[in-house]
């Protein structure tokens, strides 16, 4: 009834396995401690570390800010290769599912949040980004038992863009390039919120789509069992009526030595 093999489940039919408890921990130990999940291990890592070196000697020292802004790339590529990898070599995980996520908006928002209080950055453009990536990712949960909204190109640029703007930020530029900043954080922005509008709209067209394919099976599905039913109706009086003609000859039957007799 499970669908799984007796052989597999220590039923009738078994056969043992080398290495018992062992080999079984050893799968689950290369299906967790992949490539995939160390990279995005290292990432979350990263986060109190980053945090620790943008803030050190009052967060404005050029050459600790440095120091965060390689720590920030770092991240920034590893979440470009982790998600790459797990689905290429078929890495995909429930801890990698759930992790990957936290870990994006973790190092994310600590920058941002760190920008703001240090003065960098205002508080509204944090607020809007991480309302907008917050958001977005309730939604996908609010979605996920109907379809999985895929990354759109618009989502990846703004990544990217913010990804650019925020490293930029963090870093202790001048002049040309101070005002470049601006323009990449305003990008980013727009981008920001042009994609979550469209992430909405998705959202709400996939769990209409979800929920009227569920009603149309239950529909379909209804009929059939009340079609079936009146079958089983219909063979059960038709067993009814096709008795009553040999109990009729078993009385005759029960007759016609009596009348011999007599």
């Amino acid at each position: 009834m499970t669908g799984v093999p007796a052989s597999a489940t220590g039923g009738p039919g078994a056969k043992p396995v080398r290495g018992g408890k062992l080999g079984t921990a050893a799968v689950n130990q290369a299906s967790l401690w992949n490539i995939a999940n160390i990279l995005t291990m290292v990432r979350l890592l990263l986060v109190p570390g980053f945090v620790v070196l943008l803030l050190h000697n009052g967060g404005y020292d050029p050459a600790w800010r440095s120091f965060a802004w390689a720590a920030f790339a770092v991240a920034m590529i590893t979440d470009l290769f982790d998600g790459h990898l797990a689905r290429t070599y078929n890495l995909v995980t429930d801890f990698g599912k759930i992790a990957d996520p936290i870990a994006d908006k973790a190092i994310m928002g600590a920058a941002l949040i760190c920008l703001s209080y240090l003065g960098d950055l205002p508080w509204w453009v944090t607020g809007v980004i991480l309302f907008r990536e917050i958001g977005i990712t309730l939604m996908r949960f609010w979605v996920i038992r109907h379809a999985v909204i895929p990354a759109s190109r618009g989502g990846k640029m703004k990544t990217l863009a913010q990804g650019t703007a925020v490293g930029m930020y963090v870093l202790a530029l001048t002049g040309p390039l101070a005002t470049l900043r601006f323009w990449v954080m305003a990008v980013a922005v727009v981008l920001t919120v042009v994609t979550g509008l469209d992430y909405v709209r998705q959202a709400v067209v996939l769990r209409r789509q979800g929920l009227a394919a569920e009603r149309a099976a239950a529909a379909a599905a209804g009929p059939s069992e009340g079609a079936s039913g009146a079958r089983g109706a219909a063979e059960g009086d038709g067993a009814s009526r096709t008795a009553e003609p040999d109990g009729a000859s078993h009385s005759a039957g029960a007759a016609g030595p009596a009348e011999t007799e007599r």
